[in-house]
């Protein structure tokens, strides 16, 4: 890692260095290329100084499925029967489709060879994580590093498309850690000073436990049987200190445990996202389940969080795991994080887990290049993208109407490919892209989450409202079916076209390019849902 720094930090390739590099490869294997591609120069970048070759790298090796279009073929029959699905187990998925232990041990001596250390195998074998340098990085990956300014702080990126040999092509995917340039960013959006008097009447913050009641949650079952998972990063110490006191305040008593994914970390800039993460799910659930596991990363960068995403998945423990951040779809597909993660969640769909991902706070531009573009992981085939809306509620709390918040993410995607069930819903129209939103739910700061943070009350909003609202939701489905309710998203665009009113549809405001209408669209997708009408569709099998 590079410390960061108040003094200004130039680009400039490694030269001198890596032409030892160059020979090397010339007189060494045949190359082949893996996902990860070169990195978009940032634009503050500036002119150059030398970097040192001992610069600390963590890379993250992502090993490719066995039997891919095997597994796409069951997943492909889940999705046809979501509520009545044989879902994998652990043991399963390490039979039919982890890479063989044989091609772990191969990655693992080419990385000791190269001068890696401290290799550590996923338990799914799908990551493959080693310490090393600027320098091995390089050599290793046929690539070279650039140092970039970013603001006042130091990054590294790697210029070139990162390479293996010929003969490890067949199973390494993507190599994550050669840049933390481009990285996740959290969805939270606290309330502007001065902005709350200007809010039109029964637009007001919401304490988080008051989500299941907006939502017409409150003669639905509880998630008292499922476990809901938080993709979380940094120091969590004040935030389980604020969980256990909105727990006391409404006297809820549910299982909290801490999973750490990488070392220790004493950031706490995550401490309102997280607090709003770990409310409002747990509120939307009805204020039970049978545990709150929370997945932390040590920063948000692409290998660290791809590495806490596939514990989730490999644990095999929660069944609705909400992550409330994202980035620029380019930068996540050129990293080799989308493509890594995308195995990660496909095999999250197998094991009958849904991962509910924040749509973005930028509109319909998430990359801010004035077209449209997405935000990642929300554009995924296997998460449940949730948008964002304003809330109007009556002087007693309860639902009256939604319209689209300007700043939900949502539009086509720039990188994947429509899913089956949601090109087959007729949705996309002649777009064969992913369309982001699939739901959405309050996520306007004006309208947000009373959320406590340090003892005291914080109005915030953001996606990460919304996700984690859904989140709750769909751990109250998963309990109603014995945690085999599967993956939301057929599930959801199946409800829309046969029992319509199970969903609020959300036909006024825009995201910017798009606008909200009768149906699904780009701006807030199908629309909120009533939790209880959901309920009931769920116990009836649909």
């Amino acid at each position: 890692m590079v410390n960061n720094q108040t003094k200004k930090i130039y680009s400039v390739t490694l030269g001198a260095f890596f032409l030892g590099n160059l020979a090397w490869a010339q007189a060494g294997p045949t190359w082949v290329d893996t996902q990860t591609k070169s990195i978009r120069p940032p634009v503050t970048t500036m002119a150059a100084l030398p970097a040192q070759p001992g610069t600390p790298m963590h890379v993250v090796v992502a090993l490719k499925l066995r039997n891919r279009a095997q597994l796409d073929q069951q997943v492909a029959r889940m999705r046809a029967d979501p509520l009545h699905a044989q879902h994998l187990s652990k043991e399963a998925f390490l039979r039919q489709y982890a890479p063989l232990s044989s091609q772990v041990n191969q990655v693992v001596r080419y990385l000791q060879k190269q001068g890696f250390r401290n290799i550590r195998v996923a338990d799914n074998r799908l990551l493959i994580q080693a310490d090393g340098t600027a320098l091995t990085a390089g050599n290793a990956f046929n690539t070279s590093i650039r140092l970039y300014s970013q603001g006042e702080h130091a990054r590294f990126g790697n210029t070139r498309p990162a390479q293996v040999p010929a003969a490890l092509g067949g199973t390494v995917l993507s190599i994550m850690g050669l840049q933390n340039v481009y990285k996740a960013h959290f969805m939270a959006r606290p309330v502007a000073a001065g902005t709350l008097a200007a809010t039109p009447k029964g637009v007001s913050g919401h304490e988080p436990f008051t989500f299941s009641a907006i939502y017409n949650g409150t003669k639905a079952p509880n998630a008292s049987k499922a476990t809901i998972g938080i993709i979380a990063q940094g120091d969590l110490t004040q935030t389980l200190a604020d969980l256990q006191t909105f727990q006391q305040k409404h006297k809820l008593n549910v299982p909290v445990d801490v999973v750490q994914t990488g070392d220790a970390s004493s950031d706490t800039s995550g401490l309102v996202e997280w607090n709003m993460d770990s409310q409002s799910s747990l509120g939307a659930a009805g204020g039970v389940a049978k545990q709150m596991l929370f997945y932390v990363a040590p920063t948000l960068e692409n290998n660290a969080l791809t590495v806490a995403f596939n514990q989730a998945v490999s644990d095999n423990q929660a069944q609705a795991i909400n992550v409330s951040l994202g980035e620029c779809e380019n930068d996540a597909k050129n990293d080799g994080s989308a493509d890594a993660q995308d195995q990660i969640f496909q095999t999250a769909v197998a094991q009958g887990q849904t991962f509910a991902v924040s749509s973005g706070d930028s509109g319909s531009d998430e990359c801010g290049n004035g077209g449209t573009s997405q935000s990642y992981p929300a554009v995924s085939p296997y998460v449940v993208a949730v948008g964002g809306t304003t809330v109007t509620t009556s002087s007693n709390g309860s639902y009256l109407s939604e319209s689209t918040w300007s700043g939900g993410g949502g539009g086509p995607s720039d990188t994947e490919s429509a899913p089956d069930w949601q090109a087959q819903s007729g949705v996309l129209g002649s777009s064969t892209q992913r369309g982001a939103p699939d739901i959405a739910f309050d996520g306007d700061p004006a309208s947000g989450a009373l959320v406590l943070v340090n003892g005291a009350q914080q109005q915030v909003g953001g996606t990460s409202l919304s996700a984690p609202i859904f989140t709750g939701i769909w751990a109250r489905m998963q309990s109603i079916r014995n945690n085999q309710a599967g993956f939301a998203g057929p599930t959801i665009y199946r409800l829309a076209k046969s029992k319509p009113k199970t969903f609020h549809d959300v036909t006024t405001g825009n995201n910017g390019s798009f606008s909200a209408k009768k149906g699904w669209d780009y701006a807030t997708g199908w629309g909120s849902i009533d939790i209880y009408a959901l309920s009931q569709a769920i116990q009836q099998g649909l």
